[in-house]
């Protein structure tokens, strides 16, 4: 645990008792606070109180007479689309508003600190796409090379959670939007921006608000070392405002696509092959093509991100290539089950939506696609360029026939459940194919997550003959 150090004998609010909340309240008692917790849900405040917190209704008038701090859950909404009441409330009496991620960055450095060699450092990880496996690949990579790290943040444990650092240990985080946008504190030693497309538009009132949530996350002062993907316009303009020469090699570009310019520092994937160059010379060179850990180009521009991560740290590109295929992926991310009789089998159940589900696609060859669930809002007809790698598609859920129908002419099956899907897809398959599960949708209809979806294809998947 991290104790909260700055709040010793003062009164702090937590409003949210998921798992960052109840590790807030344990790391404010721990640093000599007095928490004050509440949840809407009574389970939430049963659970704090089991744990020996007091829970008092911060939504009643004189609430934060006392109250030194309101410390919220990432979920809460604090501006738009419209500010949670008890956050408002708490604003409206000029009770500062922070989250975990500004408690740890304020208080994880301690005096102690002074008699390490080597100090500890943060890898922050943000964007909007492929942050779980870059912050997974980065805490892999330096596990395999033998240099002590951590995990947590938006993957893993909460921030508050971690073991206090030895020395030269490195902490590597994930990091939403929701949780860059409040935090009041946000210094990390290395900070990856891994790309941006539109999402939680709602929560940041447009694109333009996503983007500066993700973009805070360098402003503080700014890291040591950025890693910015500028395979979209706002990375190429985040390095631009970093960067004071082109030869600044405290930027390092990532992309996914195409060669990088005579930078100081670059590292591109082309054709299946990631390259580092610094300064005009290319300085590495890795085949990411047989990396079963890390299929298709989104993986691909992922391995980029992590590499330069940690050559940042001076872990060397034989260390890194050696962690790259020891690497097995993200559960339900283009996770690769099974090869059976010469079929693969991957889940990528967390492909809820059409851009995720269309960045697998693009990953594999002869593809036996199950997708289906519970559609969304603007339906599935977007995906059709990337289905040139499908053989067969088997549709379930409460959208299989919408799905059928928008995209007609596919060769397509109405199999309804995961049962009768994986069964007819592995009917249908011949060595060399691809059973990818990719829903392009929710799992609601017929999971209570994508986990189970993923989980319950994986059990179908080990039941096969093979």
């Amino acid at each position: 645990m991290i104790p909260v150090q700055g709040y010793d004998g003062q009164k702090v609010a937590v409003l949210g008792l998921g798992r960052s909340g109840l590790a807030s309240a344990a790391a404010l008692r721990a640093g000599g606070a007095d928490p004050i917790c509440w949840d809407d849900s009574p389970e939430g405040r049963a659970r704090a109180q089991a744990a020996g917190f007091t829970c008092t209704d911060l939504s009643k008038q004189g609430a934060f007479d006392d109250i030194a701090a309101l410390i919220t859950s990432p979920g809460i909404p604090h501006l738009y689309p419209v500010p949670n009441a008890v956050i408002a409330a708490a604003m409206t009496a000029g009770v500062p508003v922070d989250n975990d991620i500004g408690l740890f960055f304020a208080s994880w450095a301690t005096p102690e600190w002074e008699n390490f060699d080597i100090a500890p450092r943060t890898i922050c990880v943000t964007g909007s796409n492929g942050k779980s496996t870059t912050t997974a690949l980065i805490h892999h990579i330096l596990t395999e090379a033998g240099r002590s790290s951590q995990m947590a943040g938006n993957i893993g444990r909460g921030v508050l959670d971690l073991d206090p650092p030895e020395a030269g240990e490195v902490v590597v985080l994930e990091l939403s939007s929701y949780q860059t946008d409040l935090a009041r504190a946000l210094t990390p030693d290395i900070a990856v921006f891994t790309n941006l497309s539109p999402d939680h538009l709602d929560r940041h009132a447009g694109l333009g608000g996503y983007f500066a949530a993700k973009r805070r996350l360098f402003s503080e002062g700014g890291p040591d070392r950025a890693v910015i993907g500028v395979d979209e316009p706002e990375g190429t303009y985040l390095a631009n405002q970093l960067a004071v020469s082109r030869s600044d090699d405290r930027v390092i570009r990532v992309s996914a696509g195409r060669k990088l310019g005579d930078w100081g520092w670059s590292v591109f994937a082309r054709k299946g092959f990631l390259s580092e160059w610094r300064k005009g010379r290319q300085i590495a060179s890795i085949d990411l093509r047989d990396v079963t850990g890390l299929p298709g180009a989104h993986n691909h521009q992922n391995a980029c991100a992590a590499y330069a991560a940690v050559r940042a740290l001076g872990v060397a590109p034989r260390e890194i290539e050696a962690a790259f295929h020891s690497f097995g992926g993200l559960p339900h991310r283009s996770q690769t089950l099974a090869d059976k009789a010469g079929v693969r089998y991957v889940n990528d159940s967390k492909a809820t939506n059409v851009d995720s589900a269309s960045k697998a696609l693009q990953a594999f060859n002869n593809i036996l696609w199950i997708a289906g669930g519970l559609g969304k809002e603007g339906g599935v007809s977007s995906v059709k360029p990337h289905l040139g790698s499908v053989k067969k598609a088997y549709f379930i859920g409460h959208s299989a026939r919408d799905f059928a129908l928008e995209l007609a002419p596919l060769n397509h099956e109405i199999c309804e459940t995961m049962e009768a899907a994986v069964a007819a897809a592995a009917r249908d398959a011949e060595a060399g194919d691809t059973v990818l599960l990719a829903p392009a949708a929710a799992s609601f209809d017929q999971y209570p997550n994508f986990e189970k979806r993923g989980e319950h294809f994986a059990e179908l998947v080990a039941a096969l003959p093979g």
